[in-house]
Formats: structure tokens, C-alpha cells, sequence
């Protein structure tokens, strides 16, 4: 879904290219620069034949070939790029091979002693001059991880990080322990 919508994007990118098969086979080209100022004429002598025919045997004559290729060569690299950023880096100690904590978890993220994970909204901390009050106050309120963050966070702190806690006026004192919950 995401490499159609940035095919979508680079369709004028594209276009530019296609213009360009058809007076290869004829013998020589205009480069045309966006602005018009100049254009280059290059003739066929000054390129190599096949040069120009190696990329463009599997082609054909028409223009729309050119676009099917480009799009194929970029696809595989654009998916890499429109990816989002995910920090799920289990480290492992090197003399004796066991995982470390990764510290921006125990910095951002709060563990109970249920399992669950508390973190804060996303960009709580980001243009607060632009945001309206609800929705400040929307963004300050503590939720819960899901079943898989939980997971992956928990693959990435070690056992010192998940034992029982008594802290002195601890505001989630009465949310350690899951009452409700029964196995």
C-alpha cells in the first residue's frame, strides 16, 4: 500500500523519463532543463549504440515500458525508505551473552508489577505552542502499552527492572496488583 503511494508521488518524476525513449531510437535527444534557458543536443555518435540499447532492449518502442522499469528498479528501495522507525534492539552482553537493558526504555516507559507497561502520548513535548488546552491535556494523560509492546518491552529490560518496587508516595502504588484479575 505504502510503495503504490509513493509510486503515486513520483509520477511526475517518471513522466519526465518517459518523454525521452522515443527520441533515443531516433537517433539523437533534446535534454530540456526545467527552466528552459538552454537545452543540450547530443548526437548519437558522441554515445555509444550500445550503450543506449543494453538498458532499453527489454523495452520495446513504446514510452510506457521506460515507467514500468523505473518504478520496479525504485519500489524495493522505497519500501525500505517510507518504513516507520521501530526501536526493537535486544542487546546481549558480549563476555557472557546475556540481554541488556535497553536504557530510552526505562527512561520513557513505566513497568507494574502485573506486566503492564505505562508510557506518556506521543508528542506530548512536541509544537505545545500550536495545541489547544484539551488537547494538551489529551496528550499528558498516561496509557496503557498493548499486548505486543508490552512483549517486546519486556525483551528488552532484565529481570532487575521487573521485581517489586516500594517507592515512598508512589502514585501507582494501588495499580501494581491487577485485583480484578483472575487466572
Amino acid at each position: 500500500m505504502a510503495m503504490f503511494a509513493a509510486a503515486r508521488r513520483f509520477s511526475g518524476v517518471l513522466r519526465s523519463f518517459c518523454s525521452l525513449v522515443p527520441s533515443v531510437y531516433s537517433g539523437s535527444f533534446t535534454v530540456t532543463p526545467i527552466y528552459r534557458l538552454s537545452s543540450f543536443h547530443i548526437s548519437q555518435r558522441q554515445i555509444s549504440i550500445g550503450y543506449i540499447q543494453k538498458p532499453f532492449q527489454f523495452l520495446g518502442s513504446t514510452s510506457s515500458g521506460l515507467c514500468f522499469s523505473i518504478t520496479n528498479r525504485v519500489a524495493p528501495l522505497l519500501q525500505n525508505i517510507l518504513q516507520q522507525q521501530v526501536r526493537t534492539a535486544i542487546t546481549y552482553s558480549l563476555r557472557k551473552g546475556k540481554r541488556k537493558t535497553v536504557k530510552p526504555v526505562i527512561k520513557r516507559f513505566l513497568r507494574l508489577h502485573c506486566g503492564l507497561w505505562l508510557r506518556r502520548r506521543a508528542g506530548y513535548k512536541k509544537k505545545v505552542w500550536k495545541k489547544s488546552a484539551k488537547r494538551m491535556k489529551r496528550l499528558r494523560e498516561h496509557v496503557f502499552c498493548n499486548k505486543t509492546q508490552s512483549k517486546m518491552l519486556d525483551k528488552m529490560t532484565t529481570s532487575f527492572w521487573k521485581r517489586r518496587t516500594w517507592y515512598a508516595n508512589d502514585p501507582y502504588q494501588k495499580y501494581h496488583d491487577r485485583t480484578n484479575f483472575h487466572l
